[in-house]
């Protein structure tokens, strides 16, 4: 250890690198608090070059790394299994000016999300990418796990946002895909590869990000329904307007639990919530209350358009990341269903956690529009119990049980419920090729039979 240190101290300088354990300690946990492993060494390049030759370092020493972005993730991605030396990205913070007329802008892996929002509205743009960790999450990171959010189904996730990168392979040699014009068919699209990879094809150091105008109208509604199956079909009529930017479920339970322990300002009263947001460039208020009067209950919606009040109506839908960790880390789940099966899906799954433990408390919210539900269990301490039996429900109804948050460590086991053995046979040869000594993030996405 005491060589691989002198050799990474070379490359990053002695305050970049560190062994102390309780820094260690704390960047082995997940965003959950949930799942813990152990690392050797922390080592944080200062830009492309130096994280290249830190990998470089670890390759050649038979060390494992695990790369580090915001580590905002919630499936265990970035904790070490080996023993090993992370790779934090948190020091590739430059972040390039707008180009207006390609309506693009390049960043750096560190940079924030928030960052990017910040950039893009100075230049009277937007991103369209937008998650609750926004002030933590980094683009490197969103990146590699293909990241979705709260307004998916206007703008999809990150594949559809970036348009080139630059990445670090597993042999310490940089590529760079950063085309000047979209029309760029010049061989194969490499930044699909590596998007969504997870880090297991190499580091992710800058991203180019496409911008979309700003809409010059936004009108934002909160609607109580009685059954979850009302709210898919609210969903179904609303996803047919134009200009539809979010369609977000919220699980009453989870309001109740926000208004009464943390004293939030959110409607109660009503089992299930549909949170929706329209914009365009002419006022959509006319034609949305047109279709809420078709599908809403006698109970007015709540209605907001502007800022202010769209604010306080988002709320409701941002109090989640807070009630999620009101009894300790909660074990969640995130995966998307066919609309048909979503509230069958829910009404089994609360049976499953109640017979498996009685204590738990469930809680519902999502992109409805996607049928992309992310199901987290609250004081709930036999997870064992609990896991296997939920993915089997996802995949008994067609569903699939990994939708926008990758998989990670936590769902590596459970692949072969997603994808059949030619795909992941597929994906395990292209790991090999990028990485033959599958020392980086080795314990990301493959199931540990194909490591045996």
């Amino acid at each position: 250890m005491d060589g691989l240190r002198r050799a990474l101290t070379d490359v990053v300088g002695q305050r970049f690198v560190t062994e102390d354990p309780d820094v260690l300690a704390a960047r082995s946990t997940d965003h959950t608090g949930r799942y813990r492993g152990q690392a050797s060494a922390l080592v944080r390049p200062a830009d492309t070059a130096e994280l290249a030759a830190a990998l470089d370092v670890c390759r050649t020493r038979g060390a494992p790394v695990t790369v580090q972005g915001g580590r905002t993730g919630l499936v265990a991605g970035t904790v070490p299994e080996n023993d090993d030396v992370l790779l934090s990205t948190e020091r590739l913070t430059t972040i390039g000016a707008v180009d207006r007329d390609s309506m693009r802008i390049s960043v750096d892996a560190g940079v924030t999300l928030a960052r990017v929002h910040s950039a893009a509205v100075h230049a009277g743009l937007k991103f369209g990418v937008d998650i609750a960790s926004r002030d933590s999450a980094t683009i490197g990171g969103m990146a590699a796990t293909n990241a979705g959010g709260l307004h998916t189904v206007r703008y999809g996730n990150m594949a559809e946002q970036v348009t080139g990168l630059e990445v670090v392979l597993p042999d310490g040699s940089t590529v760079h895909r950063s085309p000047k014009v979209r029309s760029d068919n010049s061989g194969y699209n490499l930044p699909s590869l590596w998007v969504g990879s997870e880090g297991t094809l190499g580091v992710i150091t800058r991203v180019d990000l496409t911008l979309r105008a700003i809409p010059k109208h936004r009108v934002t509604t909160l609607t109580g329904f009685d059954s979850l199956a009302s709210v898919v079909d609210a969903g179904r009529a609303l996803r047919a307007l134009e200009g539809v930017d979010a369609l977000e479920l919220l699980d009453g339970r989870g309001l109740e639990l926000a208004a009464g322990k943390l004293g939030a300002a959110v409607p109660t009263g009503r089992r299930w919530y549909l949170l929706a947001e329209v914009s365009g460039a002419h006022d959509p208020l006319e034609e949305l209350a047109s279709v809420l009067d078709r599908i809403a209950p006698p109970e007015a919606p709540a209605v907001a358009i502007d800022a202010a009040g769209s604010a306080r109506l988002w709320s409701a839908r941002e109090c989640f990341a807070e009630v999620v960790g009101l009894f300790g880390p909660p074990l969640k789940f995130d995966a998307a269903l066919p609309l048909d099966e979503l509230a069958g899906f829910a009404e089994d799954a609360v049976a499953v956690i109640a017979d498996a433990a009685p204590a738990a408390i469930p809680v519902l919210f999502g992109h409805v529009a996607e049928g992309n539900i992310h199901l987290n269990v609250l004081n709930c301490p036999d997870a064992d119990g609990v896991y296997r039996r939920v993915l089997e429900l996802v995949f008994r109804r067609g569903g699939n049980i990994s939708s926008e948050h990758g998989v990670g460590s936590l769902k590596r086991n459970y692949l072969d419920m997603a994808l059949s053995s030619e795909d992941i046979h597929a994906m395990w040869a292209i790991k090999r090729a990028f990485d033959p000594g599958d020392y980086l993030n080795r314990g990301v996405m493959f199931p540990d039979s194909l490591r045996r």
